[in-house]
C-alpha cells in the first residue's frame, strides 16, 4: 500500500480502464468514496438515473463525461455516480493541487484528478486525457470552466471537451447534477435538497462533420452542453434557450434545427467503438448494468 506518492506521478498512471500498467493505488479513493457516499446519501438522499449509460462503456471504450456547472458539489456527485465500478479522471484547475502544502493535491490525485492550466492551451493535460481515453478510462470535464452565477465572468462554452474526445476517439456523455445549486446560495444557510444525477445519451464527434471544419468542435460541445441543460431543466433540448445561457457565444440553434443530429443509445455506441478498437485494446465487454434506468 503506497501511503505517499508524488502526485505528479499519479497523473500519468492509469486508474481503471484496461491498461496492465501499475495503477494509482485504489485504497484512498475507495475510502473517500465510501465516506462521501454514506454522508451524501444521508444528507441529500441522492439517486442516479440512467446509470446504465455510463456502465455501457466499462471495458469497451473511453468516454468524456460533461456536465453543466452550478455548484462546488457537482464534481463530488459526478465522482459518486461512477463508483464503485468505474473511476472518473477529472480535469481540475492547476492552482488547486498545491493547496494545504500539497495535501489537496494528494487527495485529488488519489481519486483520479489531474491539473489543467486555465485560459491556456495546455498540451500536457490534453495528452494525459487522450491517453486515459485510449486506455478506456472515463474523463470528466465541466466545459463552462467555472460555476454559473458565481463571480463576474460571463458564462462561456470551451470546446476542449470535443477536441479531447476527438483525439481520444471517444464519445461524449452529457450528464447533470440536479438541485446541487440549492445547497448553498449567497447569504443563505446550507440546505439539504434531494439531489438527482442523470446521464443523457452519448454524442459522437463525427456526427458534426456536416459543419464547416472550423465549427465542428465548437458545435459539438455546444450541442452536448444543450443536452446537459435539457437534463437539468427536464425539458426537450429544443426548449433550452442557449442564447440566454451563453449570451456572448456562438448560437447553433437554427443550424441543428435544420440538420438534426442522430440520437444514439449508449449500448449501441459502446459496442460500435469497442468493435472498431478490436479485442486487443479492450477487455471483454461486460453486460450493461441492469438497474432499470436508475440506481438508488
Amino acid at each position: 500500500m503506497s501511503v505517499v506518492l508524488p502526485y505528479e506521478k499519479m497523473w500519468d498512471m492509469p486508474l481503471g480502464g484496461t491498461s496492465e500498467e501499475r495503477q494509482v493505488p485504489h485504497w484512498a479513493g475507495n475510502v473517500i468514496w465510501g465516506f462521501l457516499s454514506c454522508v451524501f446519501k444521508v444528507c441529500f438522499r441522492y439517486r442516479v438515473d440512467h446509470r446504465e449509460r455510463i456502465r455501457a462503456f466499462d471495458g469497451r471504450s473511453g468516454v468524456v463525461v460533461v456536465a453543466n456547472h452550478t455548484s462546488f458539489l457537482d464534481v463530488a456527485f459526478m465522482y459518486l455516480a461512477t463508483r464503485p465500478k468505474q473511476w472518473v479522471r477529472f480535469m481540475g484547475r492547476e492552482s488547486l493541487f498545491d493547496n494545504a502544502h500539497g495535501l489537496v493535491g494528494q487527495i485529488l490525485s488519489r481519486v483520479g484528478a489531474f491539473p489543467i492550466k486555465r485560459d491556456a492551451a495546455d498540451r500536457t493535460a490534453i495528452k494525459r486525457a487522450t491517453r486515459m481515453l485510449k486506455n478506456n478510462e472515463v474523463v470528466g470535464i465541466l466545459p463552462e470552466g467555472t460555476r454559473r452565477g458565481k463571480g463576474s465572468k460571463t458564462p462561456e462554452i470551451h470546446s476542449g471537451a470535443a477536441f479531447i474526445a476527438k483525439m481520444g476517439k471517444a464519445p461524449i456523455l452529457p450528464m447533470t447534477v440536479r438541485n446541487a445549486e440549492l445547497v448553498k446560495r449567497k447569504g443563505e444557510r446550507f440546505r439539504f435538497p434531494k439531489i438527482t444525477i442523470e446521464y443523457g445519451n452519448p454524442v459522437l464527434v463525427e456526427d458534426f462533420d456536416f459543419l464547416p471544419k472550423e465549427d465542428r468542435l465548437e458545435g459539438c460541445t455546444w450541442y452536448a452542453m444543450r443536452e446537459c441543460f435539457a437534463l437539468s431543466l427536464r425539458v426537450p433540448r429544443e426548449q433550452v434557450d442557449m442564447r440566454a445561457l451563453f449570451p456572448n457565444g456562438r448560437d447553433f440553434t437554427d443550424v441543428f434545427a435544420a440538420h438534426p443530429v442522430p440520437e444514439r443509445a449508449a449500448e449501441e455506441v459502446a459496442a460500435g467503438v469497442g468493435a472498431v478498437k478490436g479485442p486487443g485494446t479492450a477487455k471483454a465487454a461486460p453486460a450493461a448494468e441492469a438497474d432499470g434506468g436508475s440506481a438508488r
